[in-house]
């Protein structure tokens, strides 16, 4: 009877003895969450009760596995298996603790600072920086476990030995991973790109939804998501158009008859931008930049709060603009001459004499295709 109540007494203790103090500490963190709600942090906190949970209940295992009497003969094995599983879950439970802590960090400054672009860096360093705890968080747990068993022990000095031509090895065959690890550290504290940012890479126009050690993921506007690799905004230039302020000035260009009337057209631009909420009222203008045989070519110049409302203005005022000409003034619309152009000042139209003696009547009036 001792044989079998020593081990179920060992086992079932420590398993309900796990449950109790995590259902306890369960209970403490979420009475702290609703007195202090100010902060995430106690929330957070809960999302490792999982492994927390595991630590306990591995570690009271791990303590009292030998007053169990329990598989006796197997009683090295199942007491590395528990030292594993006490080093994993402790590494989960490290970072759980981490990625609280970071993130309630993060939502204070957050809610402090109003500045966009000094929040949107801080979310990318942030990031990054979890990425790396989690990544030595890792390795650490990984070399423990190994520890455990004493072939790798006894092998620790030869590869401690050795680590210098292994880093060398490591270092060539990984020189482009290694790259983009250090690019992503120098575009998180640099300040190059930060999430939310809106930039414009090999012609596309998007946004930054993700930022790693080794890629940067755009979303353009059509959904569409392009992985890049990091050393790409380190070595090569790109536009980011919400580097300092977002404001932005766009422009809209048509081509228009050379008896397009100018002055009613920057008037109806007016008029077309007191009605467009997405006008941030800075600036306007309207000018002739170019001409042609057939064409002038007109800009209009416009202001914005952002890129997406630039985009909302510029697309307003060339639909408007085109409708109202089509509309009121068709003629300023541009054209193709069919026919000669009209006399010079002065000269009486009439026969002129060709080349050959014959008289030669002056064409009629041009004609013009629209």
């Amino acid at each position: 009877m001792e044989n079998l109540l020593r081990p179920l007494i060992v086992v079932g203790g420590s398993v309900v003895l796990t449950l109790l103090i995590g259902w306890a500490t369960d209970l403490l963190l979420r009475k702290a969450d609703a007195r202090h709600g100010e902060t995430p942090l106690w929330g957070l906190l809960r999302r490792g009760r999982i492994p927390y949970q595991l630590v306990l209940c591995a570690a009271l295992l791990r303590g009292s596995y030998d007053q169990a009497r329990l598989l006796e003969e197997h009683r090295v094995g199942v007491g590395r298996t528990l030292t594993l599983v006490l080093i994993g879950a402790a590494a989960w439970l490290v970072i759980r603790i981490a990625a609280a802590v970071v993130e309630t960090s993060y939502s204070r400054y957050a809610r402090v600072h109003r500045d966009a672009a000094r929040v949107r860096r801080v979310r990318t360093q942030v990031s990054l920086i979890m990425r790396v705890v989690a990544a030595v968080v890792g390795v650490v747990a990984v070399a423990a476990m190994l520890l455990t068993f004493p072939a790798m022990r006894a092998a620790g000095a030869s590869l401690l030995a050795s680590a210098g031509v292994l880093g060398i090895v490591a270092g060539v065959a990984a020189q482009s991973t290694l790259s983009n690890m250090f690019a992503g550290l120098q575009i998180a504290f640099g300040d190059m790109v930060r999430i939310g940012d809106t930039v414009v890479v090999d012609g596309e126009w998007g946004t930054v939804e993700e930022i790693t050690l080794t890629f940067l993921t755009v979303r353009t506007w059509d959904e569409r998501r392009i992985t890049m690799p990091v050393s790409y905004f380190t070595s090569k230039p790109f536009e980011n158009w919400s580097r300092g302020t977002p404001q932005m000035t766009g422009i809209v260009h048509w081509h228009v008859d050379h008896t397009a009337p100018m002055e009613a057209m920057r008037e109806k631009l007016r008029d077309i931008l007191r009605e467009c909420p997405a006008w941030d009222g800075r600036a306007c203008g309207l000018s002739v930049t170019d001409t042609t045989p057939n064409t002038m070519q007109v800009r209009a110049l416009v202001t914005a709060k952002d890129a997406d409302d630039i985009w909302t203005v510029r697309v307003t005022v060339r639909e408007q603009m085109i409708r109202w000409l089509a509309q009121a003034h068709p003629y300023a619309l541009p054209r193709v001459n069919t026919a000669d152009a009209a006399p010079a000042p002065g000269r009486v139209p009439g026969p002129s004499p060709s080349p050959d003696g014959a008289a030669r009547r002056v064409h009629e009036p041009p004609r013009t295709i629209r």
